[in-house]
């Protein structure tokens, strides 16, 4: 879907944010010239109508396009309409940080040091070109009136006991990733084995229960609050959370033994035709307003300025933006993970 998320309207002249340096006039007078900007991003339109609309206050007179697309799609599109020298977007926003990530490392992003990185974790920045913007947690959603919030395990190694013990109550009733046709599914299983081989054990306790296999989170959520589905796992949690604030049949488990927490990462595209704008919007996304505006949807904010709920340093486990996604984007490596994984599935032994 793409859409004018919020129109251009009279320009008027504006005020760089404080503490900005006097070179951002400039910049700001160039967006203005350009009036507009292209988004390709992941995250729902309708998460981004109020940052939008605080940043068209903040600079009018600059138009926001936003594309909402696959992470795959997102991936194939810039590739292939810059090799085509086509228009594309001017910046790129996607959950799906192995792909995010290869893009930069392709040379498909351009440098820019945003005034807003001395604010930002080490961990956040990738070669001034990737910027994870939220730290978002991958969690485990549940039907409440299928299980009671009393009776629902709260870490990775409760859930394993309980789907062991009551199998056949949970089979075809547990919904999760597809992690051959989801990026960011596979890379939340990757992590799962990473942190700990006792992933192992909850994966096979899974696979005995026959689960339902998806490739977004928006069906896995609608099955658990339908009540055809009692479990999702790996859940990006800003989804389940803002859902779970409007649907009471949905609860949301962040486990405590480790939660892995994501980020969407940002970038300016190479080619970008109003980089200028896109230099705004990144900045106005890092900044604490824009921040702010995130962690109101229950986008996570990347930033430890802004008031908002946060894991401890014991539980959380954020995935570092950088060089290191890109082996889960081997082909050979991928494909041992895969042939793993359907072993698991099958029942089969796994080393």
């Amino acid at each position: 879907m793409v859409a004018w998320l919020v129109a251009a309207g009279e320009a008027h002249a504006q005020q760089r944010p404080a503490g900005y340096p006097r070179s951002y006039d400039a910049l700001i007078a160039t967006a203005r010239a350009e009036r507009g900007l292209t988004i390709y991003g992941n995250a729902d339109s309708a998460e981004l109508v109020g940052v939008v609309a605080a940043f068209h206050r903040a600079y009018p007179g600059i138009a926001v396009r936003y594309a909402d697309l696959g992470s795959i799609d997102i991936y194939r599109r810039l590739v292939s309409e810059t090799r085509a020298k086509r228009p594309s977007a001017d910046l790129v926003w996607s959950s799906a940080m192995a792909l995010q990530v290869k893009l930069i490392n392709d040379g498909y992003a351009q440098s820019y040091a945003s005034p807003e990185k001395p604010a930002l974790p080490p961990q956040a920045v990738w070669k001034n070109m990737g910027y994870g913007v939220t730290a978002e947690p991958i969690g485990i959603v549940y039907n409440r009136r299928l299980i009671p919030d009393a009776r629902m395990p709260r870490s990775h190694a409760a859930l394993e006991a309980m789907l062991r013990q009551r199998r056949s109550a949970f089979t075809g009733k547990v919904t999760t990733f597809d992690p051959a046709r989801s990026n960011v599914g596979y890379l939340y299983l990757a992590q799962d084995m990473a942190i700990t081989r006792d992933s192992r054990g909850l994966l096979r306790a899974i696979a005995a229960t026959k689960p339902v296999l998806q490739a977004n989170t928006e069906p896995m959520l609608a099955a658990v609050a339908a009540g055809k589905q009692a479990i999702a796992y790996n859940v990006i949690g800003s989804y389940a959370l803002e859902q779970a604030k409007r649907d009471p049949r949905l609860g949301v488990v962040l486990p405590s033994d480790y939660t892995i927490v994501t980020s969407r990462i940002a970038f300016i595209a190479r080619d970008a035709r109003a980089p200028a704008s896109a230099r705004l919007f990144l900045d106005f996304l890092l900044s604490r307003r824009g921040q702010s505006l995130l962690a109101a949807r229950s986008l996570w904010p990347v930033r430890p300025d802004v008031p908002a709920r946060r894991l401890s340093a014991t539980q959380a486990r954020p995935i570092r933006v950088g060089p290191q996604l890109l082996v889960h984007l081997d082909r050979i490596t991928c494909q041992r993970f895969l042939r793993d994984w359907q072993a698991i599935l099958a029942g089969a032994p796994t080393p």
